[in-house]
């Protein structure tokens, strides 16, 4: 078996013919756990640019940004058409009509086929969702919310300001609207054993989700879990630990839904630990060559009744 799971470049070619890259953009936004509105310090793992790759782009427009992407994505990959993700902090966090005005602005770059809004399950209204909608006619819509975990334990300890609850209840408000929902889960996240992960995963086979996007806890300067670490109070996961976590992963979530992501991408600068996460093609080989070794691929074990 050569694919052993729902690639996400795969997938924009089955619908685009072509290839189809993303491009990171920071619309200047906040989000809820750092404004005041739930609390000022945000998630322990995550720094003052968002954890978002698209934050050093700040202080250029959306239309700037994307063309500055375009232009590098071209070079490198020999894209022709494009995403604009709006990846940094939370980007349904402001009123409707300004938001509407972000969207129309990255959509009316040549070439942009579509959307991904990174955002909070806390952070959806109908009003925004319905600007959402109205692009689906059109353009590819994804909304990616940030989960992290199915755990209620866990996120409060993260300090993540939501439950899984209103999680459930931001996928039933997105569902049946043509609108691609994505969820974000994070593995190694502090006092989460194997079997609270696999829980997560057996959770969200069953919400009907279209994508999801997996990703190594790492350690970022300037972040409470910095501080847990330099106090011997977290422990990173090994690179081969991670790498079996996200084959059981693959294992336990439906066949259709589209693996978007299997690890991060940290900034060297800011990384505190663990170092092998800016082995990046390395640890998706890793992962490649252990599904082949287990001769496994993406659902396999999703009928499974009980987490191991």
């Amino acid at each position: 078996m050569n694919q052993r799971y729902n690639d996400l470049n795969t997938y924009f070619r089955s619908i685009f013919g072509c290839r189809v890259q993303k491009i990171t953009i920071d619309a200047g936004l906040t989000c809820p756990n750092r404004d005041g509105t739930i609390s000022t310090g945000g998630c322990i793992f995550c720094n003052d640019r968002g954890s978002g790759s698209g934050a050093s782009n700040r202080g250029l427009s959306l239309t700037d940004q994307l063309l500055q992407g375009k232009n590098f994505l071209l070079r490198r990959y020999k894209a022709k058409k494009f995403i604009a993700y709006f990846q940094s902090f939370s980007n349904t966090y402001a009123p409707p009509e300004i938001l509407k005005r972000l969207y129309d602005e990255a959509l009316a770059v040549e070439d942009i086929v579509g959307l991904a809004i990174g955002t909070r399950p806390d952070c959806v209204s109908d009003p925004v969702l319905d600007i959402l909608q109205a692009y689906t006619s059109n353009y590819l819509i994804w909304i990616e919310y940030g989960l992290q975990s199915a755990n209620d334990k866990t996120l409060k300890f993260i300090n993540r300001g939501h439950n899984f609850q209103r999680f459930k209840e931001a996928i039933e408000d997105t569902s049946n609207r043509g609108i691609k929902i994505c969820v974000h889960v994070i593995l190694g996240l502090p006092h989460e054993s194997r079997r609270d992960m696999l829980h997560t995963a057996h959770t969200i086979a069953n919400l009907g989700v279209d994508g999801i996007k997996l990703h190594l806890l790492y350690v970022l300067k300037g972040t409470p879990l910095e501080t847990y670490y330099r106090h011997g109070k977290y422990k990173c996961l090994a690179q081969q630990e991670y790498v079996d976590l996200v084959c059981d992963f693959i294992e336990r979530i439906p066949s259709d839904i589209i693996i978007q992501r299997l690890t991060g991408d940290p900034h060297r600068p800011e990384l505190v630990a663990p170092q092998w996460a800016l082995k990046k093609s390395d640890t998706l080989a890793k992962i490649r060559n252990t599904l082949e070794k287990r001769d496994s691929w993406q659902g396999c074990k999703k009928r499974m009744p009980k987490v191991e």
